[in-house]
This record gives C-alpha cells, structure tokens and sequence, in this order.
C-alpha cells in the first residue's frame, strides 16, 4: 500500500514526471512555474540520476569557471556554468560552483550529486522517491495511466525524464556478451601493464582510455567511424578537449591507437582475447590479442513498455523519435526531458548536434517545454513583453552577445519577437530553432548563434514574413560583441518595414 505522507501519490494530475536526475528536477521546477499541477516520481531514494554513479573516474567533462566576466548569479554567468540548473531566484543559481574545490573547473561527481541535491532542496522540488515506473496504459479518452510500484497515476501527459541509463551493447558481434561494459569496469589499478581494446570512441570510450592512461601498457580505441576533431570541439555529444589525451598520443606515437574498424567477433585465450575486425577508412582484416577488452558502447533509454503504445525509435532503438518539442511523433502525449531530448534532432547546420545529450543544453529545453505545454495544452495566458519597434534590433543584439542559451544551444534554440497586428513586437521568449522555421504561425524575426564549418560564429537571424522565411548571417566579430554599428546596420536593413 502506499504511503500516503509522502509527495505526490497516486491519484489524477496534469502532467507526471518519471525520473529525479537532472532533466526531471529541471522540468519539475518549470512546471510548478507554470502552475501545471503534476508528479514527479523516481525508483531512485535521492535526487541525482546517473551522477550517482557516473562517471566511472569521477570528473565531469562539462565545465564550471569559478572567475568569470559575469556575476556568479546572473543569468549571463550560465554562460560560463554548464552544471547549474536554472531558477528564477537568483539565490537558487549557481549551486555547482559552491561545491567545488577549485581544484579543476571540471566539477568531480561528488560535487555534481551534490548541488543536484542542493538545488531540489532550495526549490523545494518535491519527489515521490522508491516509486518505481511499472507499465503504462492508454485510455480510451487519451489520456495516460502510470502504473507504479506505489500505485496508479492518471494523467494528461507523461514526460520521461530517465535518461539514456541502461547500458547498451551493439547486436551483431559474436562474443561480446563476454565482456564487460563500461559501467562494470573494475579498478584501474587492476589493468596495471595490460593491454586493452575499448570498443567505441565516444564519451565513455575517451573517458576510460584516460582514466587508464597510467596503468595501461597499451590502448587501443576502435569503432567503425573516424573521430571527428571539428565537431568534438563544438559539441557536448563527444569528447571534448576533457578527454583528447589519448587522441594526442595516438598522433605522437605514444603507444596507444584510435582505429577506425568494425569489430566483427570477440574470441576468449588462454591469455586473454583476440578480436577480429575489418577496418573501415582503410580496408582490411585486422586481428588483435590483448589481455582486456571492455564494451565502450554506450547507453540506451529505458522506455518501459511504451513501444508497445506505438512509440517509434531510432539510433539502433536507443532514443525516440521526437518533435522539436520534445514530444513523440507517434504517441501524442508521451514527451522527454533530459538526456533523451537529444532524439529531437533540430536543424544541425553544419553537421553539428545540439548541446542536449548534456545538462547545459537540455535545462533550457525543459523551460521551453513546461511553457509550451503551458500554453499549449492547459490553456495559460502567457506574459509576453511589449517591444517597440524601435527597440527590437538591440534586444536581438543584446541577446546574440549575451544569452546563454543561444550558446549552450546552438542552431537549436532562438529567442523570437512576434510581430503585432500594430506593428509592435511582443517577446515570445525561446522557442526551437527548427519550429520557428518550419511552423511558426505569425510574422516574426528570430535570432540564434552558429557556429559555421570553419569555426567562425554568427549571429543567424531568421525573418518570417508570411509564409515564406529568409535566413541571414550577420558577421562574427573577435570579442563575441555583436552589439556594433556595423550589426546595427545589417539588421535594421534586415527588418526594413518593420521598424
């Protein structure tokens, strides 16, 4: 029977949130902001999600600088913290750097968990804890049932904030169910003169690679794709400088490889493995023994039983398939926060991915979520400040130089004036770059910040007129000020008529 003291329990709501780590915290903060009355529940007895545990050698690759040009708990300095969720009372921002030491601006684990749970503290973000998501069902009204361990909650929406937490392992290589994954790797003292061979060269590829630099005779990292160093450096959904030691060595010979191959079967030794594999970039039969091999592959989404109501997938099953609000395409009313909005691909000019595979890029989409479903599904009369006209080109100026979530969101987020049937503009806030330009359903200019295949970055300014939407460029500029003469005039040109 459930305890009926505690938050949340079962019974009829809004919305229900499943999972505490990040994106269900963030979500839940914006949904009370909304007044969108709701549950949040979690199988987990605490607030973190997968920094509980994760990851293995206990530093983070997204950054928090400590001494920035802006004041630690304005908006501006979210700029410079990737760690921090978002608040609306300034003292509820800026947790992560409190807890660190000031020993890396890479915060270690601990110092995550941490100001997660300092945050749902301060926000007073209340969670039905040891309540574990069961099944769901559909009933013949739409709406949902959230079949739990506590008991059955009836709700509008369901938004699964879990996380790609399930390790995951890519069908097809014989013999892999014989080696351990990432998440069962044991000390790294324990690999002390071995040699190992990671399958996978991503996050948790470079990240282990690292981690056993020290200990290691040698290392070998192969998939079948080559690592991309441009897009490395501009995206949260690889490794990024954090983890390019290994790379380095590789280049300068130091006795470790990053190899493009397709691993095609895993065969246990008396000394250890040989595996088989065909390379890719350069063709050929390779064969490699060595004493380890480890399952760098990755994690997959935990979606219960929800493929069963229709929901569609891809990325070999792991995320699903999304609107860019984070809605699924097939099951109207199942949406996603946190790690998993990464399913929702936005535009990725250039070839690069959104920052939301991480918690600077996806806090951002949760409040543009919770005031969506706002408006959109439980009928809110949303505030949006009057512009002037003569305003409107320092407020996209002064966004394009400062807001953060047009840096931590990249051709993925723009901030929108809409367009007044008396001519003023209204501040429609953030929406998703890719729905401005393929829905938006009245005249309106957006801006957002691109950072183009030779590294220069822009600001992209987006003009809706009618039906039809022109996409610009204005120049970049070496200190980020984009509040010049020479901007002034480009986008005042841009919005002749309106202004």
């Amino acid at each position: 029977m459930a305890q009926l003291d505690r938050p949340h329990p079962p019974g009829d709501y809004q919305a229900v949130v499943v999972g505490s780590g990040p994106g269900g915290l963030q979500t839940s903060y914006y949904l009370r902001r909304y007044g969108i009355r709701h549950a949040l529940i979690s199988s987990d007895d605490a607030p973190g999600g997968m920094f509980r545990r994760f990851p293995i050698f206990q530093r983070l690759i997204s950054w928090t600088k400590l001494h920035a040009r802006a004041e630690r708990m304005s908006e501006h300095y979210e700029w410079y913290d990737w760690n921090s969720l978002l608040a609306d009372d300034p003292a509820q921002r800026s947790l992560a750097p409190t807890f660190m030491d000031g020993t890396s601006y890479f915060p270690a684990r601990n110092e995550m968990e941490a100001q997660l749970a300092a945050f749902a503290e301060h926000a007073q973000i209340e969670c039905r804890y040891n309540c574990r998501w069961e099944s769901t069902r559909q009933t013949d009204d739409g709406r949902f049932v959230v079949i739990t361990s506590d008991g059955e909650y009836t709700t509008d929406i369901a938004i699964i904030a879990t996380g790609m937490a399930e390790p995951w392992k890519p069908a097809g290589i014989e013999g892999i169910e014989h080696v351990p994954h990432y998440v069962e790797l044991g000390p790294p003292e324990t690999y002390e003169g071995q040699s190992v061979f990671l399958i996978g060269k991503r996050n948790s590829g470079f990240e282990l690679a690292d981690g056993l630099l020290p200990w290691a005779r040698q290392i070998v990292l192969a998939s079948p794709r080559p690592v991309r160093m441009s897009v490395l450096v501009h995206s949260s959904a690889a490794a990024r400088a954090r983890y390019i030691q290994p790379y380095e060595d590789h280049i300068l010979g130091g006795g470790n490889s990053v190899l493009d191959a397709a691993i095609e079967k895993i065969e246990r030794t008396e000394r250890g493995f040989h595996v088989h594999a065909q390379g890719t970039t350069r063709p050929g039969t390779m064969l490699f023994e060595v004493d380890k091999v480890i399952a760098a592959t990755g994690f997959t989404t935990p979606l219960g039983d929800l493929r069963d109501l229709g929901l569609k997938t891809f990325f070999q099953d792991r995320l699903p398939s999304q609107t860019p609000f984070w809605e699924s395409t097939t099951v109207p009313g199942i949406y996603f926060a946190g790690t998993i909005t990464q399913g929702s691909i936005g535009m990725k000019k250039y070839g690069n991915p959104s920052g939301s595979s991480a918690v600077h890029g996806f806090r951002y989409n949760a409040r543009v979520l919770a005031r969506h479903l706002a408006a959109s599904r439980f009928g809110a009369n949303l505030e949006q400040p009057a512009v002037a006209p003569s305003d409107a080109v320092d407020h996209l100026l002064g966004w394009a130089t400062r807001a953060p979530d047009l840096w931590n969101q990249q051709s993925y987020i723009a901030r929108a004036l809409e367009r007044r049937a008396d001519g003023s503009f209204a501040d429609a806030g953030a929406v998703p770059l890719s729905h401005f330009v393929d829905s938006y359903a009245t005249e309106a200019v957006a801006i957002a910040i691109e950072t183009d295949g030779d590294g220069d970055i822009h600001p992209a300014v987006y003009v809706r007129r009618g039906d039809e939407v022109t996409e610009h460029l204005l120049p970049s500029a070496h200190l980020h000020d984009f509040e010049t003469k020479e901007h002034r005039s480009q986008l005042a040109a841009l919005l002749d008529g309106w202004i």
